[in-house]
């Protein structure tokens, strides 16, 4: 079963990040420019929060917010949850279930490595059960089964 740190290998994707001081429209360009549902803030190269679509749909419905000029800093969310990079499908989807999640920051020796998805893990379970179905097939032919049958003489 794969890791948390082999997930994010291959995806090989890059985390998309913002400054806290861009706009909320802002943000929304560069997350449908990138096709992705959340966006990491960062200052100075430090990660310090994140804003995704769901935040939108939360922030949209309040009252006099405008999000031409209303700040990442204000909306974006600062409590970061973490998996560590060793930690298995299983338990990623643990958390992504457990905490109702849909990113989840990956570390390795205390540093945040990565982002993965609720998708990303997903797509990775899929995968390795394909993969164990295939093994499982091969090993359990009909083929096998047929030529295992006890022949009759010929009279």
């Amino acid at each position: 079963m794969k890791t948390a740190e082999e997930i994010l290998k291959e995806i090989n994707r890059p985390m998309i990040s913002i400054s806290p001081d861009k706009t909320i429209y802002e943000a929304i360009q560069v997350m449908s420019k990138n096709r992705i549902g959340a966006v990491v803030v960062k200052e100075r190269q430090q990660i310090i929060g994140i804003w995704t679509e769901r935040d939108l749909i939360i922030d949209i419905v309040k009252k006099g917010f405008d999000f031409k000029i209303a700040k990442i800093r204000d909306y974006m969310s600062t409590d970061l949850i973490t998996a560590d990079c060793q930690d298995s499908i299983p338990l990623l989807q643990d958390k992504f279930l457990g905490k109702r999640l849909r990113h989840l920051f990956i570390k390795k020796g205390g540093k945040i490595i990565g982002l993965l998805s609720a998708g990303d893990v997903t797509r990775a379970s899929l995968a390795d059960t394909a993969e164990e179905l295939s093994k499982l097939n091969a090993v359990c032919s009909w083929e096998y089964y047929e030529n295992w049958k006890w022949k009759r003489p010929k009279k």
